[in-house]
């Protein structure tokens, strides 16, 4: 069965009925997810990739829906007061600088390398989502402590780092730009979303572009797949007050750990 399922996602027309309703449904699941939490992103580079897409393609093509669905969710928690402007320019200008070196990095670099990178890097991502998820009380009290640090050279470096992996992948970047928030600016959970929200806005039409220019961006897919992406940050920011992000975060680790298995035994396959 499993062996069918990768035929057909393999030689399918984007086009079709059943593939473009695959590609909405995958947009809105990881468009929902992303918005309350994150790192579903990597669900899509195992669909792309499972569609027959190098990793450097997958990861080039799931950047328009990004740009989408960050956009409208940005003009949401705006109108709800969850996104500090001035703030988010703040973190989003040095994560905008560091994710041209590692946009730039992902256009050229073998596509093995890059799969061995996510494959190491996203079971550490998930990690810290659950050790994040775990520590919600304490991370309160730090918010409340410190609503807004001082912005200053430490912080602008520590995002442009963030920035470097947002630039060279998507998947992961949400948790690291909160985790940011949270740990050096004292901010509680809702508003770092915001902020991680605006600052990928910044910095992902950047990274797109040069995806585009190294012609890394499968454009049939990416738009169709783009539809379900808003949809389901249009969806996710309604019940962002409204549900709890527990049970999605367990789902979308155990989705991570799996892919960065596979990710690491094709190596020597």
């Amino acid at each position: 069965m499993l062996k069918n399922i990768a035929d057909f996602l393999l030689n399918a027309d984007p086009f079709s009925i059943e593939m473009i309703t695959i590609l909405v449904i995958t947009g809105f699941v990881v468009g929902f997810i992303n918005t309350l939490a994150g790192m579903a992103s990597a669900l899509s580079y195992g669909l792309f990739m499972a569609m027959g897409m190098p990793i450097n393609i997958a990861n080039g093509t799931t950047r328009f829906g990004i740009f989408a669905q960050f956009s409208v969710n940005s003009i949401l928690f705006k109108r709800r007061g969850l996104l500090d402007i001035k703030l988010a320019v703040k973190v989003g200008i040095p994560i905008t600088i560091g994710s041209l070196t590692g946009a730039y990095f992902a256009a050229l670099v073998n596509p093995r390398v890059m799969e061995i990178v996510m494959g190491i890097m996203l079971p550490i991502l998930a990690t810290l989502l659950l050790y994040n998820q775990s520590r919600g009380k304490d991370l309160k009290s730090v918010a409340q402590e410190s609503l807004k640090k001082r912005f200053g050279p430490l912080h602008f470096i520590a995002f442009i780092a963030i920035g470097i992996y947002g630039g060279f992948t998507h998947a992961g970047v949400g948790i690291l730009i909160i985790f940011g928030s949270i740990y050096l600016l004292g901010l509680d959970m809702l508003r770092s979303n915001g902020i991680k929200q605006f600052a990928v806005l910044m910095y992902t039409p950047l990274a797109l572009g040069i995806f585009i220019w190294h012609d890394q961006v499968n454009w049939p897919v990416a738009l169709i797949y783009a539809v379900g992406n808003v949809a389901g940050g249009v969806v996710g920011s309604k019940m962002a007050f409204k549900w709890g992000v527990k049970i999605i975060n367990f789902v979308v680790a155990a989705a991570v750990f799996g892919m960065s298995f596979w990710l690491i035994y094709k190596q020597f396959t």
